[in-house]
C-alpha cells in the first residue's frame, strides 16, 4: 500500500521531471512542510514558511483591492524563479525554477500537479 506522503512526493518528482524545476514542495496554508523535493542546500522549512507567507500576503493585498484571490504568485530574479499557487483549501504547491525556465510549460505542469495534490488532500 502506497502512503499519502509517497503519493505526494511522486507528484513533486513528476513535476521535477518537466525540467527547469530545481526544488518543489507541498506546504500547508500556514507554512508547514507537508512533502518536498528540495536539495540539501535549501532549508526546506524556511522555504515552506516564506512561500506560504508570500502567497498569503498576495491574497490579502488583492482581496483588499477588490481583485479577488490570485491564481499564483511569481517572483523572478537573476538567479531563478519562485512560483507559489493554491492546491485546494489545505495546501499550496511551491517551486523554484532556474532563471531560463520555460515558464509557460512550468505553469502548465504546475496546474496539473496542484489538481493532483488537491485530490490527494481532500
Amino acid at each position: 500500500m502506497v502512503s499519502l506522503r509517497e503519493m505526494l512526493e511522486k507528484v513533486l518528482k513528476d513535476l521535477k521531471a518537466v525540467g527547469d524545476v530545481e526544488a518543489s514542495a507541498i506546504v500547508s496554508r500556514d507554512g508547514l512542510l507537508i512533502a518536498s523535493d528540495i536539495p540539501q542546500s535549501v532549508n526546506a522549512e524556511a522555504f515552506a514558511a516564506m512561500t506560504a507567507t508570500m502567497l498569503g500576503a498576495a491574497e490579502t493585498a488583492t482581496s483588499e483591492l477588490g481583485k479577488g484571490i490570485p491564481d499564483r504568485v511569481i517572483v523572478e530574479g537573476k538567479e531563478g524563479k519562485i512560483v507559489a499557487c493554491g492546491a485546494g483549501s489545505k495546501a499550496l504547491l511551491v517551486l523554484m525554477a532556474n532563471p531560463n525556465a520555460n515558464l509557460g510549460l512550468v505553469l502548465l505542469e504546475m496546474g496539473k500537479a496542484s489538481e493532483k495534490v488537491k485530490e490527494l488532500l481532500k
